[in-house]
């Protein structure tokens, strides 16, 4: 009896030490939270003042409206940021994210973003902008589940089955992965020119061009991959749309 009492005490001072280690952990946690949240507020803070002090009358005019010549169709991956990438200031770039930057016709976010950005706002560029290095094409050339974006990733194979035999042709695997961003950048562009929107413009006589771009993280630097469709003549005549 007195060994169960023994037994028992041993592990209620190991369950007050297990909530002792969770509760200093919690402290911890909220105060790097804390200490994160306030810089981001603060940061926010310092933004706008910097803004102010350049110009006072800043954001009464950002808050009249927007009119920006070009959306970007860019990876979610936080190391590549619209803006900052292309030197553009807050208005003159209208933004979409995903993982991969795909343009999948089913997205309806995708292309409800696209229909606005080129029947409200009128933009003339849509540039499509992979970056070197991606996740998401990274996984798309191998087997591991990850969970749910498997469905995401698929569309990204079927970029890899359309052209697997120039791709599998390539023995550096830095080199294929490479290859492999590139070309989905530049599938991307054209089945951004075979949405309805895209070509309804276009039949509408509307001064519109798509690109595409691929962002090297290790210079900052863009490449032009030369995909530069301004019209439907350039798409394979089952793809062009009769209104």
């Amino acid at each position: 009896m007195h060994g169960i009492s023994r037994k028992i005490k041993r592990e209620l001072r190991k369950t007050k030490n297990v909530r002792r280690a969770d509760e200093n952990l919690k402290t911890i946690n909220k105060k790097t939270m804390s200490d994160f949240y306030k810089k981001i507020i603060d940061g926010n803070r310092k933004w706008v003042e910097s803004k102010i002090n350049q110009d006072p009358k800043y954001f009464e005019k950002l808050a009249e409206g927007q009119s920006p010549p070009l959306l970007w169709i860019g990876c979610s991956d936080s190391r590549v940021p619209a803006n900052e990438v292309i030197g553009a200031q807050p208005g003159e770039v209208f933004v979409h994210r995903n993982i991969a930057n795909m343009v999948v016709h089913s997205d309806m976010n995708m292309l409800s973003v696209l229909d606005y950005a080129v029947n409200v706002l009128k933009v003339k560029h849509v540039i499509v902008c992979g970056h070197y290095g991606c996740g998401g094409v990274k996984a798309a050339m191998g087997n591991d589940s990850i969970g749910l974006i498997d469905n995401w990733i698929r569309h990204i194979k079927d970029v890899y089955r359309h052209h697997h035999h120039y791709l599998d042709s390539i023995l550096d695997e830095k080199e294929r992965f490479d290859a492999f961003v590139e070309l989905n950048v530049k599938e991307q562009v054209y089945d951004l020119a075979k949405t309805s929107i895209v070509q309804g413009a276009w039949r509408n006589g509307q001064d519109l061009c798509l690109h595409g771009w691929v962002y090297r993280l290790n210079s900052g630097i863009v490449k032009d991959l030369e995909v530069n469709l301004c019209g439907n003549e350039d798409l394979d005549q089952v793809y062009q749309l009769k209104f």
